[in-house]
């Protein structure tokens, strides 16, 4: 269940870093500010984050990082509307693409993702339901911009389950957007009470339970 998007530190981005030095290319140091900046929001909250973490890490200046984004608001916004948004998509929405049975391609997502987990993703929570607990109640910019983000994952996993209906592999009983609202909402609960227990037990419990309820959705 791992990533509703961590791990924002790769191996590429560390690539990135170095490359991005020696080169000067306004692009790479861009990118690499939201990476750090993202890193600095998961661990402690946008409100929280210090945006002397994020040049120090960058090894840039402070003034390398207003050239490119005019104050912490809008690095906070260019983090959900980029880095969460695509990492959404590549991990929960790229997978359906040529996929027949989507209840299957759920299951092995599920499955996959809490294979990946460590315990710093269980400590930190989802950088994406982090954001709407903490902002949306106090700025309507980041609740739009999770929200568009949720919407998005809805509308992905309803589509996938339409063409499951027309394949045969989902039931004709269900509305596809409801049962994807609820399997997203499953997905950005259990990872809140796992953060909040600090337990592997409780995401796995989760998950189990999650992907019982998916063979509910068949024919």
């Amino acid at each position: 269940m791992g990533a509703c998007t961590n791990n924002f530190i790769d191996f590429f981005v560390i690539t990135f870093i170095l490359v991005g030095m020696k080169t000067r290319n306004p692009e790479l140091t861009r990118q690499i500010i939201l990476e750090m900046a993202a890193v600095e929001i998961h661990r402690n909250g946008f409100q929280a984050a210090s945006l002397n973490n994020i040049v120090d890490a960058t090894e840039l200046t402070k003034g390398a990082l207003y050239h490119h984004f005019p104050n912490k608001l809008a690095l906070g916004y260019a983090v959900v509307e980029e880095l969460i948004h695509d990492r959404i998509k590549e991990l929960w929405l790229r997978p359906f693409e040529g996929c027949k049975d989507p209840i299957e391609c759920l299951q092995r997502m599920i499955k996959a993702k809490k294979k990946q987990m460590q315990a710093e993703d269980v400590f930190l929570g989802c950088p994406l339901n982090n954001l709407a607990l903490e902002m949306s109640p106090i700025d309507e910019g980041f609740r739009l911009r999770v929200n568009r983000i949720y919407d998005l994952w809805c509308e992905g996993i309803a589509e996938a389950l339409t063409r499951g209906q027309r394949n045969g592999f989902v039931s004709n009983g269900i509305d596809p957007i409801k049962t994807a609202t609820f399997i997203v909402a499953s997905i950005a609960g259990c990872r809140s009470m796992a953060k909040n227990s600090q337990s592997m037990d409780v995401l796995s419990a989760c998950a189990e339970c999650l992907m019982d309820y998916l063979e509910t959705l068949r024919p």
